[in-house]
């Protein structure tokens, strides 16, 4: 496929249209990530202390990057946790005596 026939979206960040290379079933889910991004880069906008697009999606990005991150992180606890749970009930079941 050139380049001039792959399929695009446009998605709007800050107000300013930008035309992305995207598959048909992967359309939903840019547009899902950009209407996030472009939330988080207006609010830092709008607290006026970041200018510059380049600089406010920098902001954005590493705001959401810590997100993912705690994510993740809470996940890992949640995973190892129920490991944990699991392991005591695989315990307490081999100790209970069988009739």
């Amino acid at each position: 496929m050139t380049d001039a026939s792959r399929p695009t979206t446009e998605i709007t960040l800050l107000g300013r249209s930008y035309v992305i290379a995207c598959p048909p079933d992967e359309q939903a889910k840019l547009e899902r990530a950009a209407r996030y991004l472009d939330r988080a880069m207006d609010g830092i906008h709008a607290r006026g202390k970041v200018l510059g697009a380049e600089k406010i999606a920098i902001m954005a990005a590493l705001n959401i990057t810590n997100e993912l991150l705690e994510t993740l992180d809470a996940q890992r606890e949640g995973e190892q946790n129920l490991n944990q749970l699991s392991a005591r009930l695989d315990q307490a079941l081999a100790d209970t005596p069988r009739r």
